[in-house]
């Protein structure tokens, strides 16, 4: 009995070594801990290991919010400090994963003097090198220069690295992205059910996001179904979508919707299975996030070949409105696809990018009543 319990306390201690930061910021994710003084070389970090929890290669800064870097104030978004990383530069950090489940890394980005600036961010197997993909963080859709991205994957081995690692070549290092906030999360497979034909037709399940970052957390193009970090759905489009909650935004139904932030080049599909000659419908919700985001929208749902534009006069202070989008299936597998018509910026003269909220996507089949009872 005594080896029993001995026997089960490790299996609970495995688990939570395992499971202790999948669902919030890593280990120093916000890199408060910062290098000792005789490992900085003004903002440089000097040792690979310098950096708590963190190990580095390259032109690695560590930087303090309200530094001056020429006529350039640089802001924090979180915390005191962030890394920068330079030309070629990388961050990685090892962490316990549960073999199968799937993830999400979020993690915030803010742009200094570079314009095309990019991350490539990887999880691999422990001393392997593969990259997973690169995320473009040019195009600016918030108002404070930072931006909050997610990826996802799927965890094949029991134990990996988290690498964010910088491929641009500029003439001055120092011209590099900042970093911060860097989290982890599982993400829970959504099913289908009798209520709804459509998985995470809510957008409930997605990646993590910080309760003190405002602006939302960017789902990057070319975001697939199998291995993203919107769960169900497939970011299809040359631009990003915008994962927000109803903490910091006007949400139609529950805690999380879409914001479609690019017009046409933002749009999220799903294919589904239907059987052909049924006649099926297709409800969602249409809103703004509260987000000083004004004016005309239309949000375009095709189902097949079919579709509907949906038209929102935005205010910029909250509201929904319904679609509908009835069709008959042509074929075995139907693609459900959303975008917004026109490109939209806020009224607070930052420039940044935004658009229509979508939420609570319902699909159904049309039960007709048998007139020959």
């Amino acid at each position: 009995m005594q080896k029993l319990k001995l026997l089960l306390v490790l299996f609970i201690s495995a688990c939570h070594t395992a499971l202790s930061f999948i669902d919030g910021p890593l280990p120093n994710g916000g890199f408060e801990k910062g290098p000792k003084p005789v490992q900085l070389k003004g903002s440089v970090v000097t040792g690979k290991d310098a950096i708590p929890d963190w190990t580095t290669s390259g032109f690695v800064e560590y930087i303090k919010s309200g530094q001056q870097q020429g006529d350039m104030l640089l802001v924090v978004p979180e915390g005191k400090y962030a890394v920068r990383l330079g030309n070629e530069a990388s961050i990685k950090q090892k962490v316990k994963l549960a073999k199968g489940l799937f993830y999400s890394i979020t993690f915030s980005a803010a742009r200094t003097c570079a314009q095309e600036e990019k991350l490539n961010v990887s999880v691999v197997p422990t001393n392997e090198k593969k990259d997973w993909g690169i995320i473009p963080i040019q195009t600016m859709y918030g108002s404070n220069g930072w931006e909050s991205f997610a990826c996802g994957f799927r965890a094949d081995y029991p134990e990996g690295e988290i690498v964010i690692h910088n491929p641009g070549v500029e003439e001055d290092p120092a011209c590099g992205p900042l970093i911060d906030s860097v989290a982890l999360k599982v993400l829970n497979p959504p099913r289908r059910t009798r209520d709804n034909l459509l998985k995470n037709g809510n957008f409930e399940e997605g990646p993590y996001m910080s309760p003190r970052e405002s602006w939302g957390v960017l789902i990057p193009p070319h975001a697939e179904d199998s291995h993203g970090p919107l769960p169900g759905w497939i970011v299809e489009s040359l631009k990003a979508v915008k994962y927000v909650d109803s903490d910091h935004f006007a949400v139609p139904e529950g805690k999380r919707a879409i914001e479609l932030v690019a017009g046409k080049e933002s749009a999220i599909a799903q294919v589904v299975i239907t059987y052909i000659g049924k006649v099926y419908d297709l409800t969602f919700s249409v809103g703004d996030a509260n987000n000083a985001c004004e004016g005309s929208m239309v949000v375009e749902a095709f189902a097949g070949q079919d579709t509907v534009q949906v038209p929102y006069q935005s205010k910029g202070k909250g509201g929904s409105v319904t679609g509908k989008l009835r069709f008959k299936a042509v074929t075995e597998r139907t693609r459900i696809r959303f975008l917004s018509t026109f490109y939209t910026m806020k009224n607070d003269n930052s420039g940044s990018l935004c658009g229509p909220v979508i939420d609570d996507v319902k699909l159904l089949s049309v039960r007709y009543p048998n007139k020959h009872p």
